[in-house]
């Protein structure tokens, strides 16, 4: 079997961002930042197994038991998630597949670790956060702070667009539209923008907002105190705190572990419940298929509950099968 040099490895590295994924791809920011740290962290932990530098690795280095070992570090040592270790592994698996047809040489190696399969994980039940626990939340900021307003403000928006986090932080002053009907311009997930219709209430807090504090069109819309877009962790405290707040006159709020992405999923549960067909949900939230937003139908016990009670329940007892061998009924039995 050939062999492919140490110095082909950097080189196809670089290769499959430049080329594959910014050039031919056109990939999103975000998605390159994502298989960048996945590469880091593959890059890291080769150099404390292997004793070896990032730049002195060989591709055949990144045989499958290395691979495996690395995901089973990032479970155990690291403790990510399943979900989170298969995106990692995703990364892996588009530069091997890339190296595949790059490199005919290192097809056996590729094919090897291609063949490392994805690991299965539990889907938990998506959560949300009721109507009213959620309005208790929005009221929570103080209206009497330069903090509270845009805390008002920015979960106001939050909830009324079910914006992931990092659109929210991405938005700018231009993104606002009052014309016709006042509505948001996102920018979403894998570049694909959408329009958001406000509710009149969020529109009226949106445009006290700015009048109070008006700024240029290119700036963030929702700032920290020093001017500059406020960042993952700051909202989320700042939605914490809010909860916590709220906490003291809905106290079940505190068994939940509020994030922004629960308010997202509160927003589309809140949808489907008032009667939203399930497509205009996808677009709102800005699901690339419909197909995504099904698992809400699952979450919904009290659909269900209406639902069951549309129908007569049975009248015969269900007979139960027992099997007649024992060796069937041990199988039965598992």
């Amino acid at each position: 079997m050939n062999t492919v040099t140490t110095a082909t490895f950097g080189s196809l590295l670089q290769q499959f961002f430049l080329e594959r994924l910014i050039q031919q791809r056109h990939l999103s920011a975000r998605t390159i930042e994502a298989y960048r740290d996945s590469f880091r962290q593959l890059l890291g932990f080769a150099e404390q197994r292997l004793h070896k530098r990032p730049a002195t690795l060989a591709l055949e280095d990144l045989s499958a038991p290395f691979v495996l070992q690395f995901l089973d570090h990032l479970e155990k040592d690291r403790h990510n998630c399943i979900r989170s270790r298969n995106a990692r592994f995703a990364a892996i698996r588009s530069f091997m597949q890339y190296v595949s047809v790059k490199e005919p040489a290192a097809l056996a190696l590729a094919r090897s670790v291609l063949g490392i399969p994805m690991k299965r994980f539990e889907r938990p039940l998506v959560g949300f956060i009721s109507r009213e626990h959620m309005q208790a939340i929005l009221e929570a900021p103080s209206p009497t702070t330069w903090s509270g307003q845009r805390d008002r403000v920015m979960l106001a928006t939050l909830y009324n667009s079910g914006a992931r986090v990092s659109e929210l932080i991405a938005l700018r002053i231009a993104d606002l539209s009052f014309q016709i009907g006042p509505a948001l311009h996102i920018h979403g997930k894998g570049r694909k923008e959408r329009q958001v219709p406000l509710w009149p209430a969020t529109a009226k807090q949106l445009q006290r907002w700015l009048q109070r504090y008006p700024r240029e069109p290119h700036e963030p819309l929702f700032i920290n105190r020093r001017g500059g877009s406020l960042t993952r962790i700051g909202i989320t405290e700042r939605l914490q705190l809010a909860a916590d707040h709220a906490t003291q006159q809905y106290p079940l709020l505190a068994k939940q572990r509020i994030a922004p992405h629960l308010v997202r999923h509160s927003l589309a549960m809140h949808l489907l419940q008032s009667g939203v067909d399930i497509t205009v949900i996808a677009l709102w939230l800005g699901h690339e298929s419909p197909t995504t937003t099904h698992m809400y139908l699952e979450a919904d016990l009290q659909m269900k509950q209406r639902a069951l009670k549309t129908l007569r329940p049975p009248t015969n007892a269900a007979v139960r099968y027992r099997p007649p061998d024992r060796l069937l009924q041990f199988l039965q039995g598992l």
